[in-house]
């Protein structure tokens, strides 16, 4: 099995809801680390799992949709908890639309709130 990376950061703000998270209840930024992982068992006639150029450009395109904005007030969020766990996943569908998966056998995205702190969603296809 095959596997490329890329990676990229970005800051954006939250606040959690449902409960009582004590401070994380209140609007805060998060430095985010997203890497996206795509696999497969083959490759192209080039050599390659995938285009990482489409790669880097859809992921540059979603850091940018989410970059220096509060993830509470965007429609794909209404209605949900704006957890690392939700935003990976959506994060992941979202590049998953844009990008070529013809030799892919699955699509992660891991995402980091912090150091110590990440959830990974994975798509299989």
């Amino acid at each position: 099995m095959y596997t490329v990376a890329v990676k990229r950061d970005f800051i954006a703000r939250h606040y959690l809801t449902g409960g009582d998270w004590g401070d994380e209840n209140e609007p805060h930024a998060h430095h985010y680390v997203i890497e996206i992982q795509l696999e497969g068992r083959t490759l192209d006639a080039h050599g390659y799992l995938t285009d990482i150029c489409d790669i880097e450009a859809a992921l540059d395109s979603r850091v940018a949709h989410y970059k220096d904005r509060m993830l509470n007030e965007l429609p794909e969020f209404e209605g949900l908890n704006p957890s690392i766990e939700h935003f990976a996943r959506i994060l992941c569908k979202s590049i998953c639309a844009e990008v070529q998966t013809q030799h892919l056998a699955a699509v992660g995205v891991k995402l980091w709130e912090n150091e110590w702190t990440w959830a990974q969603y994975r798509e299989n296809f």
